[in-house]
């Protein structure tokens, strides 16, 4: 039996209190040199729960800047979310206000189609219903309350803040030909994967379609928006290329909500993108996928596999107690007949633990009859865990075995390292 190291988990009693600027604007120069401005001070108090959806406590976030957070303003009722309306809904929600129709079309496109931030750029509408609708509703559930950008000026990572106090993750990446986001889906995570900063942490609650939408628009806008700060290596007005959602939480786990912001992010009546620049990312909830394969929409499917066999997933991967290996890849199969597409297999290398060269032959035997790619990818370290990164030489040679048993793999590159952009990893550094 193979005894992997288990990280400290926050117990469920445990309170922690930190004050932080918000937002922070930070970036990284040479190593230990860190530039940032703040604005205003938020003070996060409260406790993180343990599990799926009971027994969870959210993280309210107290001070100048949120006022609706504290006394009696947080019992006002809250502002109405337009990106949780669809084109029906907002219509008629608009001829509730007593406005003509055609106003919820001109709203609509300001939101998705020009990325309006506010309500005060919604310039064609009248000003009486600009005013009405800065009262009572709201473009983006989000607030930027930390951002980070690496050395190199490739990545940016945001953390934003829910109306309930909740704190989500969200990275964009720049590459030669593409500008990639890796998007959300729950607060937290109740999977309880071993190497991962978010499983740390537990599940607090899945994002609403409009929250995991809201996402990509905040990124859009940026990427739109020829001189927003932070500086970055692009040449913008530019746009979105391509969106993974491989960050907080497990997709196929909120599959409703994520649904329901695939078929808006791929409408072209709304964001547009096509559904085949998008990839979902599980850990393998079988029934989901076999549900998936249904959705006939383009969406790329990606497993994180991690080990070839059950002896060493069910350690790093704890739902493999449920769903084992051998079931996955059945499930995956069969997946793959349906749709005919091919599937990315993820792998994070993990020194002394998975990366063998006999782990490599063991894993190519079992994925050469499928049609699919693996993802070697390198890890992005937590800090003080027993979990580091293979080094580069083994890494290689993992591939190596791979390609040469008839499995294609290449080396995800890595993006951000030290500006901790791996999955939930800026979130537990503000809390810490």
């Amino acid at each position: 039996m193979v005894s992997l190291p288990i990280l400290n988990r926050i117990p469920v009693s445990a309170a922690f209190g930190q004050i932080f600027p918000t937002p922070k604007r930070w970036a990284i120069g040479p190593p230990t040199t860190w530039v940032h401005r703040s604005i205003g001070h938020v003070e996060l108090t409260g406790a993180v729960g343990l599990g799926y959806n009971q027994g969870m406590t959210h993280i309210p976030l107290y001070g100048t800047t949120h006022p609706a957070q504290t006394g009696a303003a947080r019992e006002q009722v809250p502002k109405r979310s337009l990106l949780e309306l669809t084109q029906e809904e907002m219509t008629d929600y608009v001829k509730s206000l007593g406005q003509p129709a055609y106003r919820a079309r001109q709203i609509w496109d300001w939101i998705y189609k020009r990325y309006a931030a506010d309500f005060a750029s919604m310039t064609n509408l009248p000003a009486a219903l600009r005013a009405r609708l800065d009262a009572e509703a709201t473009v983006s559930p989000l607030t930027p309350i930390a951002e980070v950008v690496s050395a190199d000026r490739n990545t940016q990572k945001v953390l934003f803040q829910l109306p309930d106090g909740q704190s989500i993750e969200a990275v964009l990446m720049l590459y030669e030909r593409r500008r990639t986001l890796c998007i959300s889906s729950q607060a937290g995570c109740g999977m309880g994967c071993t190497f991962c900063a978010t499983a740390q942490g537990g599940l607090a609650r899945n994002l609403t379609a409009g929250e995991i939408v809201a996402q990509v628009l905040y990124f859009a806008r940026y990427l739109a928006t020829p001189h927003a700060p932070p500086a970055m290596e692009v040449d913008r007005p530019t746009h979105v290329t391509n969106i993974v959602l491989m960050g907080m939480g497990e997709p196929m786990h909120n599959y409703k909500n994520v649904w329901t912001a695939l078929r808006r992010l791929t409408d072209p009546e709304a964001f547009g993108l096509g559904a085949r620049h998008i990839t979902l990312s599980t850990v393998g909830l079988i029934p989901m996928i076999d549900r998936m394969a249904e959705e006939g929409l383009q969406i790329g499917l990606a497993v994180s596999l991690h080990a070839p066999n059950d002896e060493i997933r069910s350690q790093l991967v704890p739902i493999n107690r449920r769903y084992p290996v051998a079931e996955l890849l059945a499930a995956v199969q069969r997946y793959i007949e349906k749709t005919h597409r091919r599937v990315t297999f993820e792998y994070a290398l993990m020194r002394g633990i998975n990366d063998s060269p006999e782990l490599a032959l063991e894993l190519a035997q079992k994925l050469k009859p499928l049609l699919c790619h693996v993802n070697v990818i390198p890890l992005n370290p937590i800090p003080d865990s027993p979990y580091q990164p293979t080094s580069d030489t083994e890494t290689r040679r993992f591939v190596q075995i791979l390609n040469e048993n008839g499995v294609p793999a290449t080396v995800r590159l890595r993006r951000g390292i030290e500006i901790n952009a791996g999955c939930g990893q800026l979130r537990r550094a503000m809390a810490a």
